[in-house]
């Protein structure tokens, strides 16, 4: 009898993982040179394979970008709408934290959170991949920070106010920090400490959202104590 010819599995753990190290390639690329100006040809190079591997999985640089954000970028907003879905009754606030804090560690602090600057700069030249972005991530992003927004104003923890727009104040100075990281940043003597920057924006952010009656007590960074204290009269 001939024996079956052995699998080494090395070759099989480096087929599957080809995606995978395909869209790092990818993510660097497009984060470096800009979606117009990216190659297939340099992603392949840059991923160790020939560019006609690359076509196994992948049958256009469109599907490529399109594969980096939904194993990137979508989980995260999907753990974010999981977290909303299974939050108990109570303050929405360490809520709001956590989808924030959770989205610079997992975005904003790699190489992921260089794509809000290539789509802002780019979608209008690809405006099916404008598209793309701005349903599966922007719009997604949005629905979820206005629904705790929403929330809050339902329970009586934020006082009522135009949940869209408030929500889009919100998220603004979010992807400011992200261009700025990706643009001016080397030309600040002044590095912005990330973490102190977005536990000052939350506590602005909570403060006006509170009703007038109320302050939160500051906690430190991504952390809230919960409570809150009315203001008296000094004297």
């Amino acid at each position: 009898m001939i024996p079956e010819p052995r699998t080494d599995r090395r070759w099989t753990r480096r087929k599957e993982a080809r995606p995978a190290e395909l869209m790092a390639a990818a993510l660097d690329l497009f984060v470096e040179r800009g979606f117009a100006a990216t190659r297939l040809d340099d992603v392949a190079a840059r991923a160790g394979v020939s560019k006609g591997t690359l076509y196994l999985y992948f049958s256009s640089k469109e599907e490529l970008f399109k594969a980096v954000i939904r194993s990137g970028i979508v989980p995260l907003i999907e753990r974010g709408e999981k977290l909303l879905e299974e939050h108990e009754e109570g303050s929405m606030i360490p809520l709001m934290r956590q989808i924030v804090f959770a989205w610079w560690e997992s975005v904003g602090n790699t190489k992921l959170g260089g794509i809000p600057k290539l789509m802002f700069s780019e979608c209008r030249n690809f405006p099916e991949l404008g598209q793309f972005y701005y349903e599966e991530v922007i719009s997604r992003g949005h629905r979820l920070m206005q629904s705790v927004l929403e929330a809050g104003m339902k329970s009586g923890e934020f006082r009522d106010m135009d949940a869209n727009y408030a929500m889009r104040l919100i998220l603004a100075p979010l992807v400011f920090l992200l261009l700025w990281r990706h643009s001016f940043d080397f030309c600040d003597s002044k590095n912005i400490d990330a973490e102190r920057y977005l536990d000052q924006h939350l506590d602005m952010v909570i403060n006006g959202l509170v009703p007038s009656v109320n302050k939160i007590e500051h906690a430190g960074p991504g952390r809230v104590t919960g409570k809150t204290k009315k203001k008296g009269r000094t004297g």
